[in-house]
């Protein structure tokens, strides 16, 4: 059942135009087609702030991802990599609203960060400068395969068994996220005899004051959404916030690994609800790439695999992304196309190479945008107030601080089952298109990659396509992506071959 105040998976910007919707009231109102796509100057701003809250921890969890030293021994600084984050998540957050206006947020891709840090850890001989200079390339490719017309003509090269597929995947893996991330659900640490990868909390039980919290907030916001209430995912927000700072005021839980390194089971995911001292922001970072360092530290072939490997990643996690948050908003015509598509994809590229350029990694669209869709945004004017959120943050950080993971992880798991809903919309009689569909959506969570699900099923469309006979109907472009993604998946292979 979708949220009481997001279209139902068949509602689309055709139906919406049909009925009797009221004219715009101002200039804001018709810039924006806040009217047209049956919203308000109120229900936009909810969702704009919605969607802060769901994304403000990149600002804190980025820097830490990107922590480590690079080959020279040198560090980004947290402090530094924090102000670059907010910084660069505002300005291609409103340029997402005002230019391709639709709600979508983008920030440092937690994907993309994991591979840069891998990257620079394992790699002998490659700087942090170095390293973000790829990502600059990557996103400057991405931006000619926007201008020539490539990428758009690859989204239109996908199934829709997969596009539907895709927005159900991006709901599990959402909700994945929050229910990890808020402690329920646990990773199972190695050891002899496990059999599992996750498990219900520690041990097999719920423990901690923190997990309490998302229970109670996923409890709340369950009830209010069914029962239809209006701004009922952020109302869950800010109960769970205001419970999560009254027992940190009271028990001193602490996150779960302080500051020297000890663990600590039952603390907070990533920090402990806080009001730490104010901090102007360092943006000495901003322009310390380097767009060739990495083609003299590793060689020509290793930067080139290095530069294929973040290009495929953000090339269709924003594809995969878009089409599943357009789909959720209702900003969608009767064939499954998304206005200003194009625009949406360029400012994802310039976002990628913004990001780089900033040394805080590639920005991409987040799917925590879907906790703004599901509190009713529907126009880029939510991106917009979300978008001026985030440069606010870079000036009032301690107020982030405020706000734990524990507590916007249920909006997650409610807008995740949003999302799944969609599910029905797959033929499952067609079992050549659904198995791919299956595949695709499944890997998602199970691989933590909207790319390797994307990657997965657009290979088993393919191969089982032409296995039933039916090669024609698998576009020509669907097979260079498949081709593409074989490469991709196989990169381990590749470089022992070439030596690399």
């Amino acid at each position: 059942m979708p949220s009481p105040e997001s279209p139902s998976s068949a509602v689309t910007l055709d139906t919406v135009n049909a009925v009797d919707t009221p004219g715009p009231k101002n200039a804001l109102d018709r810039f924006f087609l806040i009217s047209r796509r049956g919203s308000t100057v109120a229900q936009e701003i909810r969702g704009g702030l919605a969607t802060f809250l769901a994304m403000s921890y990149i600002i804190v969890l980025n820097p830490l991802v990107l922590s480590g030293p690079d080959a020279n021994g040198d560090t980004l600084g947290i402090a530094r990599v924090a102000a670059v984050t907010a910084l660069v998540a505002g300005l291609s957050t409103i340029a997402m609203g005002v230019w391709a206006r639709h709600p979508f947020a983008l920030a440092a891709g937690l994907g993309v960060n994991a591979l840069v840090a891998i990257t620079v850890a394992t790699t002998t001989g490659i700087t942090w400068p170095a390293v973000m200079g790829l990502v600059v390339i990557a996103g400057l490719v991405m931006v000619l395969l926007v201008a020539t017309g490539f990428r758009q003509a690859v989204f239109n090269a996908v199934p829709d068994a997969l596009k539907t597929a895709i927005v159900v995947g991006i709901g599990l893996f959402i909700a994945l996220i929050g229910l990890v991330n808020s402690g329920f659900i646990r990773r199972v640490p190695d050891a002899a005899g496990t059999t599992v990868p996750v498990g219900l909390g520690t041990g097999g039980e719920l423990e901690g004051w923190p997990v309490l919290v998302f229970v109670v907030g996923l409890l709340v916001t369950a009830v209010l959404v069914v029962r239809k209430t209006r701004g009922a995912i952020l109302i869950g927000i800010v109960v769970a916030t205001v419970l999560a700072n009254i027992l940190e005021a009271v028990f001193h839980i602490g996150p779960s690994v302080d500051e020297a390194g000890n663990a600590n089971p039952t603390g907070w995911s990533l920090v402990a609800p806080s009001f730490p001292e104010w901090a102007a922001p360092d943006l000495s970072l901003v322009g310390q790439a380097d767009l060739l360092g990495a083609f003299t530290q590793v060689g020509p072939l290793m930067a080139l695999l290095l530069v294929f490997a973040i290009l495929l990643s953000v090339f269709f996690d924003a594809m995969g992304t878009s089409v599943g948050l357009a789909r959720e908003a209702g900003n969608v015509t009767k064939d499954g196309d998304i206005p200003h598509l194009n625009r949406v994809l360029m400012v994802d590229a310039l976002a990628v190479s913004g990001g780089g350029g900033a040394s805080g990694s590639a920005n991409q669209i987040f799917v925590e945008s879907g906790t703004g869709i599901g509190e009713g945004a529907r126009t880029g004017f939510a991106s917009v107030v979300t978008g001026v959120l985030f440069l606010l943050a870079m000036f009032l950080t301690p107020l982030i601080y405020l706000v734990p993971f524990e507590a916007v992880a249920p909006a997650l798991v409610v807008v995740g089952f949003m999302m799944a809903t969609q599910v029905v919309q797959i033929d499952w009689a067609d079992w050549g298109a659904a198995l791919p569909a299956f595949l695709t959506f499944i890997l998602m969570p199970f691989t933590y990659s909207i790319a390797n699900g994307i990657g997965a099923g657009m290979i088993a469309y393919a191969v089982i396509r032409t296995a039933q006979g039916r090669a024609k109907d698998v576009h020509p472009l669907l097979w260079v992506v498949a081709a593409a993604f074989v490469v991709y998946f196989g990169m381990g292979v590749f470089r022992g071959l070439l030596g690399v």
